[in-house]
């Protein structure tokens, strides 16, 4: 299917979900609660900024492999993959740039100082309980990074008494995954403990070419080298964690997760990386009474990289970030909610490449407000509004802020509006690297507005956002100068559509995308910002049939560029996965997908290649 018939596939199901056919959903549901979008708890029809929840269920419903293959075509979210499983994999989103996303771990600032990404392909979807993806700017809550949204990862939890859990998974490229987990609650103690391991042999990763010496000045192409091997990826991981509730008045807290890989490309510098991703933390709570709940929460995360060139070892980079937030929240008359915090960063480089500086610190103070009026016949009103002062020792001092306006009308409907700043803050390379490094560079920094509708049904939910961003000082590399400097200013505009409802039995979870990226500065003035799809869809259709569930997940992307100058053109896709899942014990439960079930041939960034028709057979045991 073309990527826009999918899209317009997406379109009809929001059409049919008037039609009489919709049945109503006889199960009412709790509000679900969110933390990311204020640092605080918020049922998710309170938020008045876009936000989606990931859960357990729907991440074994989906059986997804990896992160990426959970998060591709969601609303608002655009991926780049450069060959398969483990594979260095970027994520843009509404248009920003890959690192223009705060990602965190339960809690825990995380992603390399160097290159300022988080390694979402090193993070196993055995270890994780939930995902929330708040899209729009945050920075006036959580400083640099925020411009595009943010992204939460929790790890695993458990409910009262004693819980196991395992499963094992076979498939396609010799891919073979492992995991097991215990954990429990007894009174106000807690614990958890979970494992995995994957191994997959691969396939060759990218088809480029080397320098042709039969042409003048030719370097190759893609990878720039001729490597038609196989290219593996192993992932090795453990997350733990425990706490204990002192009644309603005090609760502590730790966990930790690691994760080690060993990651096989094509490269003529480098074609192996070990790779590890840590994620350490611990938090204290304080609640004195109805109104005050004082919080304490540290963490550190370390990216680590040994790089090797058939067997030679080239070289290392070793980031650390240590984190600290103190945050007090105080709630008046029960529907007011004052927030006020102290953040500390610091970001570390270890590396055999002699950086000029290798730490800086950052102090950050905030404050929000959130509350809720009643408004005669119109409904009922909603308010926030925050502010953030941060004062890095790089480049001093900088303040993001922000506004968000809501209200309930129609017992459904919800109409909002939002306006917020933010920044990014320069990394270590574009800053310090030998002889491709600015120490002058400025942070780059937003403007966005926001304009959303809502209804939520008995038997439909659905929702509109649409954005427009301004982002100045982006930086890039300068080549009248031979180093990076902030010469770009970018447009990004667009409209998410999301739709949960249920037809003739299947539940139906669709989303679209739309996103305007320009460049608006210099040499490249007018072109699309590169590797972003302009229009997305994904739609999941689930259904039981007793013991049996049934499942497809569509996914169509429009066609990209792969540079600035819009010269190379990756086309665009869609792919089909089914899934099918069988109870043969209360507790035990057989799985099996085919993924790109019509084996199309495909790429998200030019020259490197995606994975063609895939099996995967799991074998899943929880006990109820």
């Amino acid at each position: 299917m073309h990527p826009k018939s999918l899209t317009l596939a997406v379109a009809a199901v929001l059409a049919a979900s008037a039609a009489p056919q919709v049945h109503a959903q006889q199960a009412t549901e709790l509000d679900e609660v969110v933390v990311t979008a204020n640092r605080t708890a918020v049922s998710v029809d309170d938020t008045l900024v876009p936000v989606e929840v990931i859960d357990r269920a729907t991440i074994e419903r989906s059986q997804a492999r990896d992160l990426t293959d959970l998060l591709r075509g969601r609303a608002g979210i655009s991926i780049a993959n450069q060959g398969g499983t483990g594979k260095l994999s970027t994520l843009f989103l509404r248009g920003s740039e890959s690192d223009h996303v705060l990602v965190l771990v339960d809690g825990v600032r995380i992603g390399s100082a160097t290159s300022g990404l988080a390694s979402f392909q090193d993070l196993p979807l055995a270890l994780i309980e939930r995902i929330e993806v708040v899209r729009g700017p945050r920075s006036s809550l959580y400083g640099s990074e925020a411009i595009g949204g943010v992204i939460q990862i929790f790890t695993r939890r458990d409910r009262e008494g004693l819980n196991l859990r395992a499963s094992a998974t076979v498939g396609s490229n010799d891919y073979a995954e492992g995991s097991a987990g215990i954990g429990g609650r007894s009174g106000g103690a807690w614990f958890g403990i979970d494992t995995a391991y994957t191994n997959t042999e691969g396939f060759d990763a990218c088809s480029g070419r080397g320098p042709d010496p039969s042409i003048p000045f030719d370097f190759g192409a893609g990878c720039f080298t001729d490597e038609p091997d196989r290219d593996g990826y192993r992932n090795r991981s453990l997350s733990a964690r425990a706490g204990y509730d002192v009644g309603d008045t005090f609760a502590f807290g730790a966990h930790a997760l690691r994760a080690e890989g060993r990651n096989e490309y094509d490269g003529s510098f480098q074609n192996l990386s070990k790779v590890t991703q840590q994620v350490l933390g611990a938090n204290a709570r304080w609640t004195p009474n109805e109104v005050a709940t004082v919080s304490l929460n540290l963490g550190r995360n370390t990216d680590a990289s040994d790089n090797y060139m058939d067997g030679i070892d080239v070289g290392y980079f070793d980031t650390d970030r240590d984190s600290a937030t103190l945050q007090g929240d105080f709630r008046f008359a029960g529907d007011h909610l004052f927030s006020v915090g102290l953040d500390w960063l610091r970001d570390r480089v270890d590396s055999n490449t002699a950086y000029d500086e290798t730490s800086r610190d950052n102090r950050a103070a905030f404050v929000q407000y959130r509350g809720q009026f009643a408004a005669g016949s119109l409904g009922r009103q909603s308010f926030e509004a925050s502010l953030r002062r941060d004062d890095n020792e790089q480049f001093d001092g900088h303040t993001t802020g922000s506004v968000a306006w809501g209200l309930g009308f129609g017992g459904n409907w919800r109409l909002t509006a939002g306006y917020g700043s933010a920044f990014k803050a320069p990394t270590f390379n574009e800053l310090y690297y030998p002889f491709f490094n600015n120490p002058n560079l400025r942070p780059e920094e937003s403007r966005s507005w926001e304009l959303g509708l809502a209804y939520d049904g008995a038997a439909l939910d659905w929702r509109i956002d649409a954005f427009s961003t301004r982002v100045d000082d982006l930086i890039a590399y300068d080549a009248a100068l031979f180093m990076p400097n902030n010469i770009d200013e970018a447009r990004l505009r667009g409209a998410e559509i999301g739709l949960d409802t249920e037809l003739w039995g299947w539940s139906v979870d669709a989303s679209a995308s739309f996103v305007d990226s320009e460049n608006r500065k210099g040499f490249h003035a007018g072109n699309e910002l590169p590797r972003r799809a302009r229009r997305s869809a994904r739609i999941d259709l689930d259904r039981a049939f007793g013991d049996l569930r049934l499942g497809v997940t569509g996914v169509a992307e429009s066609g990209r560029y792969d540079d600035v100058a819009n010269s190379v053109r990756v086309g665009g896709h869609a792919s089909f996965d089914l899934r099918a899942e069988y109870a043969v014990h209360p507790d035990w439960t057989v799985q099996a997908r085919v993924a790109n079930l019509f084996d199309r041939d495909y790429q998200t960034v030019d020259w490197y290649n995606r994975p063609g028709r895939e099996w995967f057979l799991t074998l899943r045991y929880a006990p109820r």
